[in-house]
């Protein structure tokens, strides 16, 4: 014996932004520029401050 179940089936479209290359060259650079920033300060309070001591 044969049934047909008829399915109710909704389908979820989702769409997705992409950041564009050039947004997440921005984001990349922002970020290292901020380590360099902080590297450079710490490197800076290192021979300001703590190498004279010695």
């Amino acid at each position: 014996m044969q049934t047909n179940e008829h399915r109710n089936i909704e389908v979820e479209n989702r769409t997705v932004e992409k950041h564009s290359d050039s947004s997440k060259v921005a984001a990349a650079g922002i970020k290292y520029a901020a380590y360099l920033i902080v590297f450079f300060g710490l490197l800076y309070f290192l021979v300001r401050y703590v190498f004279p001591l010695f």
